[in-house]
């Protein structure tokens, strides 16, 4: 596993299936309202698909799933457990925030020995679009003891371009 490059690709809820085929992904990632139905890609086994039934929301709102710390966790828990021979696909419903906030929080989480401001420089080069989810970062950070440094790499990167859609890319760990 030292010379394999790991890699993580992040889409929209649009592209699953075209984005697993393309890369052979075989684990998935789906950070969604729980409402919404997701077709799970037949090559991917249904213990290596997690489902985070989440709102994209930063506060309490009425009638909405707000990120919590357990959510964050059994996100850790998954990435933890992946074995890295094939790719990850994250997912939410635009392949903007949620998702690429899992993708943050997962390149943190299995490299810790990078500086958090050099995964967040790598996520806006491979997505100009990516505007992680701030709760999410958050509660990562604070789950994985980086003193806030997560939440200050996501603030320098700032906010991606306004899209309706993001372009599915992929983040190489290191």
């Amino acid at each position: 596993m030292e010379n394999r490059v790991s890699r993580i690709h992040v889409c929209s809820i649009f592209r699953i299936a075209d984005v697993a085929r393309a890369t052979g992904a075989r684990s998935l990632i789906t950070l969604i309202n729980r409402e919404i139905r997701v077709d799970r890609p037949a090559a991917i086994a249904p213990e290596r698909h997690l489902f985070v039934g989440i709102s994209d929301i930063t506060c309490e709102i009425e009638g909405h799933v707000l990120p919590c710390e357990e959510h964050v966790a059994t996100l850790l828990d998954f990435v933890r457990g992946w074995d890295r021979a094939d790719p990850l696909l994250i997912h939410c419903f635009a392949g903007v925030s949620r998702s690429t906030a899992a993708a943050f929080i997962t390149a943190c989480a299995l490299s810790p020995h990078v500086e958090e401001d050099e995964i967040a420089q790598r996520l806006r080069r491979a997505s100009p679009t990516a505007t992680p989810n701030a709760r999410l970062v958050s509660l990562a950070d604070k789950l994985l003891d980086r003193k806030g440094r997560m939440i200050e790499a996501i603030e320098q990167i700032g906010r991606g371009e306004d899209c309706v859609e993001g372009e599915p890319f992929a983040l190489e760990l290191i």
